[in-house]
């Protein structure tokens, strides 16, 4: 995944620059990839940067030992007219550039920045190097700390790479990742590695290092309070403002286009462009989901193309290698169940290399939250480990936070990162649901507000009337049909369950009625929602693959597992006699991450 990485140490290694190609070299995952360095060996500074090419990452990173000032970025920046800063003298700086706006405020040009990225900055007129990370946390920076150095990467793998003594599981990490699905907090996998907190900024010179926050997510909570009508205004105002700097002049760019109101609000607020993005929607091996069938109607009304990407046969015969690659991309924060990111990320790179998506407007916007403790069969666990599982899922995480806070602080850092780093090894992924006006403003909201959608289907009703009359996938907007609009939103509830229900997270107790699931299937009344039925795919087509990997003497000899239990998963959820995809999907993905990551054996084929 592209990113930066580097040391920065007291000692002038004479190694440092072959440690820090073997860091660069673990994070080259595509041949596509630009790559350079920016060392400052008397500051004891040596770095390198990966970026997807073209990018803003790649256009703002100094390639090349660094002359007065230089910078290393990984992510994307979106500032307006009222930021972006404006020319300096500096032969360092670019107009319109991060350096330009350190040229004039130093160290307190971070608050400006609005985007999702993570930096150093090597000043060698100040003699001093400044490390730092978006406020959310969510371009992760892994570090590790010795007496003598600090060393740091966008990726964990790099710093397991040069630093054997770091491949080793953390058992209380690896706890809360089987309760929550995720690491919580700074803590990772890995003994000895943690996460900058969002909004780090850390500064080194003469030795020492001085850690900071330039951003402190309290001081969202205590601004004034809106109503719901006013925040409905505002938020309007707020979102059509932000959006053209995440759109550009639609040269390179993708929409990944849903039948929800999250990208609808972006295609309401599209301006004018001077190059026509391509639409696409992601889709599985047949069919037609709502959101296919939504999303070319859409693309339609704005006079843009829309193509599916679909999932091919080659995916399940390529499987266990896709695991491989997304445990390997994310650190092992994703896994089995996420394997069909770089997948479909690829063919949307072979379209348009930025991806302007609708992720995390529900979590943000509406307070919708996958985040809850991942239940996964007590039985599995080895007995002197499943005290330490019970104990992490008995955690309060919440604390009563700020909902808005807890999700862009929180959820998404914590528990959606996996998926966005697998996607974003193969393009540069864009949002405006975390543009830093718009969470603002969203911590402003009444709960009425953050309850209902009123507030995005006013958008879209008044930026692109045309668009409120295309139903969403819930069947939020829409008018016309022989049903009403309460009949229509009860029969997407009830798919949108019963699809669930088959793809996913059939119960043991309704067992009995799976044929009358896959009959409905067949029937073209499932289908309309879900089109990634890894509960089927584990049973049917990737039966041989799970069956493998769980008993594997491999799997069984972590400390974590009942060895018996974890051969009866396979055949229990194989035979259909009981659901098993969560556990087959932390079984799968441990297993990978330490075989990858720890032991450090080549993928599978």
């Amino acid at each position: 995944m592209p990113g930066i990485a580097g040391i920065i140490t007291r000692n002038k290694a004479s190694d440092a620059r072959r440690l820090l190609a073997n860091m660069l070299d673990s994070m080259t995952h595509e041949p596509f990839y630009e790559m350079a360095t920016c060392c400052a060996p008397e500051l004891g500074v040596w770095a390198g940067w990966i970026a997807h090419p073209g990018s803003f990452a790649a256009h703002e990173s100094t390639a090349g030992d660094a002359d007065e000032v230089g910078l290393l970025l990984s992510g994307e920046l979106f500032q307006d007219d009222r930021v972006t800063p404006r020319p300096a003298s500096s032969q360092a700086s670019r107009p319109g550039s991060i350096l330009s706006l350190y040229d004039r405020l130093g160290a307190r040009s971070l608050p400006e920045l609005n985007g999702l990225f993570s930096g150093l900055i090597i000043d060698r007129r100040a003699k001093r190097a400044l490390l730092f990370n978006d406020r959310y946390g969510l371009e992760r920076l892994y570090v590790h700390q010795t007496a003598d150095a600090t060393y740091f990467a966008s990726e964990a793998k790099a710093l397991l790479r040069i630093l054997p003594d770091l491949r080793a599981l953390d058992d209380a990490a690896v706890a809360e990742f089987l309760a929550f699905g995720c690491v919580l907090e700074s803590k990772t996998l890995f003994r000895g590695i943690r996460c900058l907190d969002g909004g780090s900024l850390w500064s080194f010179q003469d030795g020492s290092c001085t850690k900071d926050r330039y951003f402190d997510p309290e001081s969202w909570v205590h601004q004034p309070a809106l109503t719901a009508q006013a925040f409905a205004s505002e938020f309007e105002e707020t979102f059509s403002r932000v959006l053209p700097s995440y759109v550009g002049n639609g040269a390179g760019l993708g929409i990944s286009l849903t039948g929800g109101l999250d990208t609808r609000m972006v295609m309401a607020c599209l301006p004018n462009l001077a190059t026509k993005p391509v639409c696409y929607t992601f889709a599985g091996l047949s069919g037609a989901t709502l959101d296919q069938r939504l999303a070319a109607r859409i693309a339609a009304a704005c006079g843009l193309d829309h193509q599916v990407l679909r999932i091919q046969p080659d995916f399940l015969s390529n499987f266990g290698s896709y695991v491989d690659r997304t445990v390997q991309v994310t650190d092992g924060c994703s896994g089995a169940t996420v394997a069909h990111e770089i997948y479909f990320n690829a063919q949307a790179r072979a379209l348009a290399p930025v991806r302007l998506t609708g992720n995390f407007g529900s979590e943000v916007l509406r307070s919708m939250s996958t985040f809850k403790p991942s239940r996964l069969e007590p039985g599995i666990f080895h007995a002197d480990f499943r005290p330490k599982v019970e104990a992490s899922a008995a955690r309060t995480v919440r604390a009563g936070e700020h909902p808005v806070i807890f999700a862009a602080f929180r959820e998404i850092p914590w528990n959606l990162f996996g998926s966005l780093a697998a996607g974003r090894s193969q393009l540069s992924f864009r949002t405006p649901y975390l543009d830093n006006e718009l969470v603002a403003l969203a911590c402003r909201a009444p709960a009425s507000s953050r309850q209902s959608p009123a507030s995005a289907i006013q958008l879209v009703e008044h930026r692109r009337s045309e668009l409120s009359r295309i139903p969403t996938d819930r069947a939020l907007m829409g008018n016309g049909g022989s049903l009403s609009r309460t009949a229509r939103t009860l029969f997407a509830a009830v798919t949108f369950k019963l699809d669930y229900l088959h793809k996913e997270g059939l119960p043991d107790w309704l067992m009995p009625f799976e044929p009358a699931l896959g009959a409905l299937d067949h029937a073209g009344l499932l289908g309309l929602h879900k089109y990634l039925p890894y509960r089927l795919w584990f049973r049917h087509e990737l039966a041989t693959y799970v069956t493998d990997v769980l008993t594997d003497p491999q799997t069984a000899r972590l400390p974590y597992w009942d060895a018996a239990m974890l051969s009866s998963i396979a055949r229990d959820h194989v035979a259909g006699r009981h659901n098993y995809v969560r556990e087959i999907n932390a079984v799968v993905t441990l297993a990978a991450i330490d075989r990858l990551l720890v032991r450090g054996q080549p993928n599978q084929n």
